[in-house]
């Protein structure tokens, strides 16, 4: 099967993810809405307190600090709950049976799985963006430039493609949609693990070499550098050799749970 004819592939399941993310607006509704209820908690309820032990905490309000801080950290929750929705999009189609008339199709094998993920970053990025305007209507008021922005949307849709591509083989990998839908939990817990919510100087030693080397530290740390209009420094670097790492393992962990189901 040509290059030509698998991107073509690609773009007809993207475009079926996409209407499928239309009409059934509750998933994206629930993408949205925890790392909005978590903002609002972490800034009203905590960010008063959290907010005064920054360095910066009595710049314009230790509230306002705190925010500008925890901003990177909820948009980083907000990618793990895309990942829920790319593992359990997948296990659905496996369970229901719509792959297996696909299989039966002359469609790329890598075109299904593409047009997931693709169907993922793009409902990612919008409801990152969602979350961001939320945070500005609280106050949040970024340095970034023009170019901060540009390369803060790219940056933000290849982490989400890249965690997609890991979440869609656990789906693959899941025997339910129940199970689907609580094996990406892990990327949850990874923001908290990391610098999103305190700064890494203030953990254990062996916490501390965990949260400042694992991926979504980096992705955090290169988004609250762009917001600032800074520079990101070795944060970037890391953070694309972890995004190529998971596009690859999660690609190939993905195409071969795919192939393996496919001669059953």
């Amino acid at each position: 099967m040509s290059t030509r004819t698998t991107v073509a592939d690609a773009v007809t399941m993207l475009h079926r993810n996409l209407l499928h993310m239309i009409r059934y607006p509750g998933l994206t509704g629930f993408v949205i809405g925890i790392p909005v209820v978590l903002l609002l908690l972490f800034v009203y309820v905590l960010g008063n307190t959290l907010g005064a032990g920054l360095p910066a905490g009595g710049t314009g309000g230790a509230t306002r600090t705190y925010l500008a801080y925890v901003v990177p950290g909820i948009l980083l929750i907000g990618v793990a709950g895309i990942a829920s929705g790319a593992s359990i999009g997948i296990a659905q189609d496996m369970t229901e049976g719509i792959v297996a008339r696909f299989r039966s199709m002359a469609i790329s094998r890598a075109a299904v799985l593409t047009g997931h993920v693709l169907g993922n970053t793009v409902q990612g990025v919008l409801c990152l963006a969602v979350v961001l305007g939320v945070a500005v209507l609280m106050g949040l008021r970024p340095a970034a430039g023009l170019l901060d922005w540009l390369v803060l949307t790219a940056f933000l849709g290849l982490v989400c493609f890249a965690v997609s591509w890991v979440a869609v083989a656990m789906g693959m990998s899941a025997s339910t949609v129940e199970t689907a839908s609580n094996t990406p939990m892990v990327f949850t817990l990874l923001p908290f693990l990391g610098s999103g919510f305190v700064p890494t100087d203030s953990m254990p030693a062996g916490v501390r070499w965990f949260a400042d080397w694992q991926p979504f530290t980096a992705f955090i740390e290169t988004t609250r550098a762009l917001l600032a209009g800074a520079d990101p420094g070795r944060h970037v670097w890391l953070a694309l050799a972890w995004c190529a790492v998971m596009i690859v393992v999660g690609y190939a962990w993905a195409r071969t749970l795919y192939v393996r189901k496919s001669v059953r």
